[in-house]
């Protein structure tokens, strides 16, 4: 039976969080008693930055995981018979 990395549960539930966040502040965007032009324009803002924001925290999270990656090919690799 495998079990998860801490570091990959922590992973889910920060995006999880972050998911819950985005969804959140749309649903609070959408009823707000503004005039829907208003809360369109907002929303588009307020969407166009946290887009943004995720898609460097991915590249950061992504870059991590290599590098976890090929320590752990590397460690592996030493560790082999004959090398």
């Amino acid at each position: 039976m495998e079990y998860e990395s801490t570091d990959s549960r922590m992973g889910a539930l920060i995006a999880g969080l972050a998911l819950g966040a985005v969804i959140g502040a749309g649903i609070a965007l959408l009823t707000a008693p503004e005039s829907g032009r208003k809360t369109r324009r907002r929303l588009r803002k307020t969407t166009g930055r946290l887009t943004s924001g995720a898609g460097d925290r991915w590249d950061e999270f992504a870059e991590d995981v290599k590098g976890r990656v090929d320590d752990a090919i590397s460690a592996a690799a030493k560790r082999l018979p004959g090398r």
